[in-house]
């Protein structure tokens, strides 16, 4: 933990803050119904500077990025995620897979991370997994992979009959650096009813990533929000996130997805701006054992993203390629962009960009 130098004063409009900032500024721990104040307040200026204390505390004037590529290797799934604009099944005129080559194709050899997650497939055999993880590995052997959501592991254990322990020792084996934080969705069992039955839950999530930190593996969490989900569920979520990270510790990044109305159009409008920024403030107060909070510009747009390092976010993941399951939902955001760019939109905000690969050691620290 960073000491920063001067202590801001902060003159809040709305004096439900005023408790939350007397917490954060002497370092204990926020509350549930310190989160709902957070979540409900309409000043904003007062939560961003909160937030913006607390990342600097953790990071310094520091923004972290990487020179990544984002790789489905298939939409075919069977799953009907209500969510999901992204999900195919077989036959269908958008249904995809990948060959492996097709795969290795698609990863510069100067990339640091390939970032590798799809749809559950109904046919692929476990081996192809492994043996695309070892074939980007043999030929792109600078990468980093970080591949499969605990849904994906998930299915992997219940398809194939293999333990939990069994599926992630073969995959570490193959070359398997790190987890994503996906298909976590929100932990509600009254949402996972209603948008996404079938798929994990909360508490198998959990399960997981507690195996793949015992497994010397680190992993990122998420949270889909923008949906039907209330303000207590998000801040649920986040409660039940810093437990598990109090139990294992091997958590690296949280990332806050807004969803994307695309065709599935569960709720009339997309989350606004500031909700975006609300949210990503939030998590940072809320998630005082996650080393970062990323500002995923992909979903936020480039602008809010930027507007969000100021926010509590210390992240902006990176260059991504092609980005395909937030773009099947319409996304208005680019395909990917040039490290070039992410550059600017850190110096924009007044950090310092810093290139890392997918378990953040430092790269390359950039000037100002």
């Amino acid at each position: 933990m960073l000491k920063v130098e001067t202590q801001p004063e902060i003159r809040f409009r709305d004096p439900a803050l005023e408790p939350v900032w007397d917490k954060v500024a002497s370092g204990d721990r926020l509350t549930e119904a310190d989160g709902l104040s957070c979540l409900d307040t309409q000043d904003l200026i007062g939560l961003g500077r909160m937030a913006d204390y607390v990342a600097q505390r953790r990071s310094g004037n520091r923004v972290y990025f990487t020179f990544n590529v984002h790789v489905n290797p298939t939409n075919i799934c069977v799953l009907s995620c209500k969510f999901c604009d992204f999900q195919a099944k077989p036959g269908d005129e958008h249904a995809y897979e990948f060959s492996i080559e097709d795969i290795v194709g698609q990863i510069l050899p100067e990339v640091h991370e390939v970032h590798m997650v799809g749809g559950h497939h109904p046919t692929i055999p476990f081996e192809w997994y492994e043996e695309l993880i070892r074939t980007i590995k043999a030929e792109r052997p600078s990468v980093q992979v970080k591949a499969f959501t605990a849904a994906e592991i998930d299915y992997f254990h219940k398809r194939f009959k293999l333990s939990d322990r069994e599926v992630l020792t073969r995959l570490i084996e193959a070359g398997l650096d790190s987890m994503p934080g996906g298909g976590a969705e929100v932990f509600s069992e009254r949402i996972r009813r209603e948008l996404f039955r079938g798929k994990v839950g909360a508490d198998r999530w959990i399960e997981i990533h507690h195996l793949a930190h015992e497994l010397g593996l680190k992993s990122n969490a998420t949270l889909l929000y923008g949906h039907i989900e209330t303000h207590a569920e998000r801040v649920q979520h986040l409660v039940r996130l810093r437990e598990a990270q109090d139990e294992s510790g091997g958590g690296l990044c949280f990332i806050p997805l807004e969803y994307q109305l695309g065709t599935t159009m569960l709720v009339p409008r997309q989350a606004s701006p500031i909700d975006d920024l609300r949210t990503l403030a939030t998590s940072r107060l809320m998630l005082d054992n996650f080393p970062h909070v990323k500002a995923y510009w992909v979903m936020s747009g480039e602008s809010t993203a930027s507007i969000g390092l100021n926010f509590g976010a210390d992240d902006l993941d990176g260059t991504i390629g092609t980005e395909r399951i937030a773009h099947a939902a319409m996304a208005d955001s680019p395909l990917g962009i040039q490290r070039d760019q992410i550059v600017r939109l850190v110096r924009s905000a007044g950090k310092v960009p810093v290139e890392r690969n997918a378990t953040y050691d430092v790269l390359k620290v950039y000037d100002a």
